[in-house]
């Protein structure tokens, strides 16, 4: 039986630890020395900072604002199931784990346009990494709404 774990369990984990190292070689040094901090704070159970450098913070009526005029667009980075179950409306989807893993998920997004990245609020590491990871391909136009769906929702603005 033992023999039977060892067998299912080594290779699970030399997939899980090719996954971090490619995710790592994606990346330079200094930008998943940024993600780290923020997988720390995670970890602790403890809220994302206040800023970060990447992208400026925006508030739930700022970002309602650049939503309603269309100056921005709205991108979610939690998984596809969560975008699907609910999302704000009109957003389009950019699960930012799966950025991490493949930087070419970014190439169909036009670098001129603004970008108001978002997740499940305070706690959640997905928006200001995507907003880390954006910012080093290039993206120069990133809005972090740190409070993210939650805030959203108690505003009582449109989600689909």
């Amino acid at each position: 039986m033992e023999k039977l774990k060892l067998i299912v369990i080594v290779p699970m984990m030399m997939v899980l630890l090719a996954g971090i190292s490619y995710a790592s070689d994606s990346w330079p040094d200094t930008v998943m020395q940024k993600i780290n901090v923020l997988y720390d704070l995670e970890k602790d159970k403890k809220d994302m900072p206040l800023s970060i450098e990447e992208a400026p913070v925006v508030s739930g009526e700022e970002a309602y604002t650049m939503w309603k005029s269309k100056k921005a667009v709205i991108l979610d980075t939690r998984s596809k199931t969560q975008y699907d179950t609910e999302r704000i409306t009109g957003s389009e989807n950019l699960y930012a784990d799966e950025l991490i893993k493949d930087p070419s998920l970014a190439q169909g997004l036009d670098k001129e346009k603004a970008y108001i990245l978002y997740c499940n609020g305070i706690k959640c590491t997905r928006s200001p990494k995507a907003a880390i990871l954006m910012n080093h391909l290039g993206f120069k136009k990133i809005y972090w709404y740190r409070e993210g769906i939650p805030d959203w929702k108690s505003k009582g603005y449109p989600t689909e």
